[in-house]
């Protein structure tokens, strides 16, 4: 059974269809880079496949089950454009918050473990709304990861991350890989995404226009699926 499945997904807003019958798939322990243009469906896909938006046609699964099944949702790690985090709350108070609403058995100490793993021990009791971008992004990296899930849906994870930031995202994608966790992740610095992935799935339009294994040749030249499927 694959991690991620998508069926047939169509995606309208109006008339306009964002998504054209949409088909792909991520196996258990994968990590699936979805790339494209700006405009080309990236985020409407990866927020259909999180269950945050209805489709107008066809499937998907995570795990098996749909994503908007509360069952389904404690499995999934969701990175956005947005931080989803509380601004008022320290780190610690957001990272205890979110610990509970998981249901996890010791929301203070795991709370007291991301923010060493992301760098922010020492800013843990300052208030959100005080933290640079790059400690905001960290901070929103440690929500994601802290309940250990599944499936792992960012969306362009690495825009406005500083360099540190960016290290410790990587690291943790790698760990998680290591842990057989699935990774879905739409970005435009494709250098650290072809890195991470197994696979990779080139939209254009709202349509798939390549969707395949990560080459080595990829690797090297991250540009060549966009020049072989019409985008160059």
């Amino acid at each position: 059974m694959n991690a991620v499945a998508v069926e047939g997904v169509w995606k309208f807003y109006g008339d306009f269809p964002a998504l054209r019958d949409v088909n792909l798939e991520a196996a258990s322990g994968a990590c699936l880079a979805l790339i494209g243009r700006n405009g080309a469906g990236k985020t409407t896909l990866l927020r259909a496949i999180a269950g945050f938006s209805k489709t107008g046609k066809g499937v998907i699964k995570i795990l098996g089950t749909s994503p908007r099944e509360p069952a389904t949702r404690r499995n999934i790690g969701f990175i956005g454009h947005g931080i989803a985090v509380y601004d008022e709350l320290s780190a610690r108070e957001n990272l205890t918050l979110y610990a509970r609403l998981y249901g996890l058995p010791d929301p203070r100490q795991t709370a007291i473990e991301w923010l060493e793993r992301t760098g922010l021990e020492r800013v843990r009791d300052g208030l959100v709304r005080e933290f640079s971008r790059g400690m905001r992004q960290r901070l929103a990296v440690a929500r994601a990861f802290l309940h250990k899930p599944s499936v792992l849906l960012l969306d362009e994870p690495f825009t406005a991350l500083d360099d540190r930031a960016i290290a410790v995202l990587q690291s943790l994608l790698r760990d998680s890989l290591a842990e057989g966790r699935t990774i879905v992740l739409s970005t435009h610095q494709l250098r650290e995404a072809l890195e991470l992935a197994s696979d990779v799935a080139l939209l254009v339009r709202g349509q798939v226009a390549f969707h395949g294994p990560c080459t080595p040749e990829m690797v090297a030249d991250p540009g060549l699926v966009y020049r072989r499927h019409g985008e160059g």
